[in-house]
């Protein structure tokens, strides 16, 4: 590869990832004179975002040949990049969904977005039109990297890693969270302000600039080192940026100091296992099987939120509605100089320019940088970016009863791939019944048939 280049993005009409990856991709130096054609199924969030970027080009001087598509096969030809963050139907309505269909058989998810019977149905929703993308990208532009942000970010990327020829990295932002909790935790230590609205690193809208300001300061002073799965990450070290020092046992005694409603699931964890895990109590909730139980109401003690589907659609609805007037030119595009593509610009960068990166966090196929962990599994490690590709940092184990969560998590997820690739239904329910949500064979059966009458059209492989 080399610059300038061609980058794909498609489902650019979501509100803020949108606005992200584009903004951060037209104020690129390297990336100047690219060509970047934007996708999206919905004509009208295209349209906006199309005004928007040719917006950009002109005052940030981009030198970019921006073109605009329903679909994606109008866009494939000579693509190096593709960059997807696809989501099927009306996001938050179907997540709420997801939600409430296994409560009418007595099954209370703690989430319900990537594990869970929930993860089930978000992924078999949205592997059909991935591995629809990915196989026209076998014809059109084989040798094109597919860079994902499509929860669930798990079995997605397995489902391009074994289903299809084409190279794929899984990009996630959630090691931010461990920063942000290390930095809470040092934070006497470093100087470190913490915004007295921080609760936690769990997603809502009053959260989200105060997790910024801690993420800011901790990044340049600490240096993170994790692994596991995505939204399943463990901390396996953290040293001090500017002299290397061990951190790990004065971040263990100052985490153990902070209040104990401080992310008290990621508390107890820790405890148990040793290891602190990243990703936060509302994700780390999914894959665990201590957070559903109907007796106890685990929920309840840990304080799990779910999330505010109304309330972030209605963000969603805003976000839009700003891009139009940025569009528009009736507002000012200040705010796009800071915007952070989530590592989409670092990939795309290092390898279109054969330039060296060390990333903090990406999703490859594992060939032994989890030595642990099966071989093909999708795995989330530190990578190096370079000319020749994404290469990932072998970390060595995790401590065996990590590792076997993490194995149980990776067996649910493949299945659950290989039952909506297939349309597979004994696949569907085995892969329910390894998932730690459940407990009773009756009752998958009856949560897989009604997840798969209520989305018969989003999953017409299971109707054949």
């Amino acid at each position: 590869m080399s610059l300038p280049t061609k980058i794909i993005v498609i489902g650019a009409g979501s509100a803020s990832f949108g606005e992200n990856t584009l903004s951060a991709l037209m104020r690129s130096k390297k990336l100047r004179g690219s060509t970047l054609a934007l996708v999206d199924r919905n004509q009208s969030s295209l349209d906006i975002v199309k005004r928007l970027a040719d917006r950009l080009n002109k005052e940030w001087d981009s030198q970019m040949t921006v073109t605009a598509h329903t679909h994606h096969n109008e866009a494939l030809e000579g693509a190096a990049f593709v960059v997807s963050s696809i989501e099927v139907g009306a996001r938050e309505g179907l997540w709420r969904q997801d939600f409430e269909i296994p409560l009418k058989y007595g099954v209370r998810q703690p989430y319900a977005e990537n594990g869970g019977p929930g993860g089930f149905a978000h992924a078999a929703r949205n592997v059909g039109p991935v591995m629809e993308i990915v196989g026209d990208m076998e014809k059109v532009c084989p040798d094109a990297w597919f860079v994902n942000f499509t929860n669930p970010m798990i079995r997605i990327c397995d489902a391009v890693n074994r289903h299809s020829q084409i190279k794929a990295v899984g990009l996630c932002h959630q090691i931010f969270a461990g920063y942000g909790m290390v930095g809470v935790a040092l934070a006497k230590d470093y100087g470190i302000e913490v915004p007295p609205e921080l609760t936690g690193m769990h997603a809502a809208v009053d959260q989200t600039a105060a997790q910024e300001q801690i993420k800011k300061q901790a990044v340049p002073l600490f240096d993170i080192r994790a692994a596991g799965l995505n939204h399943f990450t463990w901390i396996l070290s953290i040293r001090d940026r500017k002299t290397g020092e061990d951190l790990y046992p004065l971040f263990r005694k100052r985490f153990f100091e902070l209040g104990p409603k401080f992310e008290p699931l990621t508390r107890d964890i820790f405890s148990t296992f040793g290891l602190f895990p990243v990703p936060g109590d509302t994700h780390l909730c999914e894959y665990l099987p201590w957070v559903s139980d109907p007796q106890t109401k685990p929920w309840e003690k840990y304080d799990i939120k779910l999330y505010d589907w109304d309330l972030m659609a209605a963000v969603r609805e805003f976000e839009l509605d700003r891009l139009n007037e940025m569009a528009s030119s009736n507002m000012t595009i200040e705010s796009l100089l800071d915007t952070d593509s989530e590592g989409a610009l670092e990939m795309i960068e290092n390898m279109a320019g054969d330039s060296t990166h060390y990333h903090l966090a990406a999703n490859l196929p594992n060939d032994g940088q989890i030595s642990n962990l099966p071989i093909g599994a999708t795995v989330e490690t530190p990578v190096v970016v370079d000319g020749a590709g994404v290469h990932p940092v072998h970390v060595g184990s995790l401590p065996e009863p990590i590792a076997e969560l993490c194995r149980r998590e990776i067996t649910a997820a493949q299945l659950c791939v290989d039952a909506a690739v297939e349309g597979n239904r004994e696949k569907a329910l085995q892969s329910l019944l390894l998932d730690p949500v459940i407990t009773d064979i009756d009752t998958a059966k009856k949560i897989l048939g009604d997840y798969l009458s209520s989305y018969k059209n989003y999953l017409p492989q299971f109707w054949k």
